[in-house]
């Protein structure tokens, strides 16, 4: 090679266009790889609820250059407040914005889910080829390819086949050795979200409300126009489980059934999600397996090791986990049995912090069943708000969710010399076709994929 650092250039194939697969995209085609994603939906999926970054995925969006960019488009929430039934604020966290310490229950880091899927494609299409509408159906492999088999009966071959296709991954259960455990460890609780007009009294804190039963509701306003509504439920039944695989009308009428005597603003909450385009119910779990590659296949994101939402770390960890992968296949380009090797070393430990930050039964003390045990919550919330604990307690950490693991350093192969390579085979499509799909936003607000 004319220069000593030129590094090969591989062919790699990503089935997912969420934000793990663009974020580890986007590394992927600034070091000169040909990166084809797939994305199984026929646009991309810019839609979906509000989500936060933290730790180390501040850093991981800081080291690819879009931390300003991201910053443009913060959601304006500044804090958390617990209210009655009658809407009385009984206490209220806000959000940590010392630039010290940890994030504390909103972060200075909340964006629209839509937001990052958008400013992550921007950032790469000139690099990468997306084809939208086609998933892969099945793959095949050797010591030197992958044979990816298309939804639309074309066929490509690659040296790398990465599956970011979510927490109900494909390409997970077709790399999991037969026999192994169910990746899927649920923690009890469902929620379900929409969005609804936003009225007046609909301010820039999200309203925490807790009804009987191990119910919760939570109300965010994300732009003058749209309010945010969430429903939480505690319930370990074989209904609960099944209904977010069911029709979307069956999933409304389990939550009405639910929630109807909730109180609060309820009724104005159901009122709009019968009539909402952006309703989304899911089962909160984690996925937890040992196996995150078999050969030239390997996973990222949710697929790999969903945190769940509650651990605050779900969209920071597939940035990292991303950023870490990437890291690794650019360090070792010419020998991928390391390169993997090293990603599950290197980010196994980030990854089991963050799911251990998920523990239930803290879970269920923040969701009382009785209505006694909402106002303990409420009246030692309201105490250590009245002393400032929280806001010190944030200021003052030492670590965030993350912990103390620190991302490692990459060498940028941006402007390093690779070899040429000519174009990868990929689904067929027109390139004209896909830019005008890739215009037009779908209606479907999802923020992961359902367990399937």
């Amino acid at each position: 090679m004319a220069h000593e650092s030129a590094k090969r250039s591989m062919k790699i194939l990503i089935c997912g266009g969420g934000i793990a697969g663009q974020a580890l995209a986007y590394r992927l085609g600034r070091s000169g790889h040909r990166v084809v994603v797939v994305e199984r939906f026929s646009a991309l999926r810019a839609t979906g609820a509000q989500v936060d970054l933290r730790g180390q995925g501040i850093d991981a969006v800081e080291r690819m250059g879009l931390l300003d960019v991201v910053k443009s488009k913060l959601v304006d929430e500044r804090g958390v407040a617990l209210v009655n039934a009658q809407g009385k604020v009984r206490a209220t966290i806000m959000a940590n914005t010392s630039g010290q310490g940890r994030q504390s229950l909103t972060s200075e880091y909340e964006i629209m889910r839509g937001d990052l899927v958008r400013i992550l494609h921007d950032a790469t299409k000139g690099d990468v080829k997306y084809v939208f509408g086609v998933s892969v159906e099945r793959f095949e492999q050797d010591e030197n390819r992958v044979f990816a088999h298309f939804s639309d009966g074309s066929t490509g071959e690659f040296d790398l086949l990465v599956g970011a296709d979510g927490q109900g991954s494909r390409i997970r259960r077709a790399i999991l050795p037969s026999g192994s455990p169910d990746p899927y460890w649920p923690v009890g609780i469902h929620m379900a979200y929409w969005f609804i007009p936003r009225i007046a009294s609909d301010g820039n804190i999200r309203d925490t409300y807790n009804a009987p039963g191990g119910r919760m509701i939570m109300r965010r306003s994300h732009n003058p126009t749209e309010t945010q509504v969430y429903f939480v439920l505690r319930e370990n039944s074989a209904e609960a489980s099944a209904v977010h695989r069911e029709p979307v009308e069956r999933q409304k009428q389990f939550w009405t059934q639910r929630f109807h005597d909730a109180g609060w603003q309820t009724e104005r909450f159901l009122d709009g999600m019968t009539t909402t385009e952006s309703f989304y119910s899911q089962e909160v779990l984690q996925v937890r397996t040992d196996t995150w590659s078999k050969g030239r296949v390997v996973l990222v994101g949710d697929a790999a090791h969903c945190a769940s939402p509650y651990s605050g770390m779900g969209v920071s960890g597939a940035l990292v986990g991303a950023y870490v992968l990437a890291g690794e296949i650019n360090r070792n380009p010419d020998d991928l049995p390391t390169a993997l090797a090293n990603y599950d070393s290197t980010l196994r430990p980030f990854v089991d912090e963050i799911q251990a930050t998920v523990k239930p039964r803290l879970l269920r003390l923040a969701m009382p069943t009785s209505q006694l045990g909402i106002d303990a919550l409420h009246t030692a919330a309201a105490v250590a708000c009245s002393l400032h604990i929280p806001d010190l307690l944030a200021r003052f950490a030492k670590e965030d969710r993350g912990g103390a693991w620190t991302l490692p350093d990459y060498p940028d192969r941006a402007a390093e010399t690779t070899e040429p390579l000519t174009e990868p085979p990929a689904p067929q499509a027109s390139i004209a076709a896909l830019a005008a799909v890739a215009a037009v936003a779908t209606s479907r607000a999802r923020n992961g994929t359902p367990r399937s």
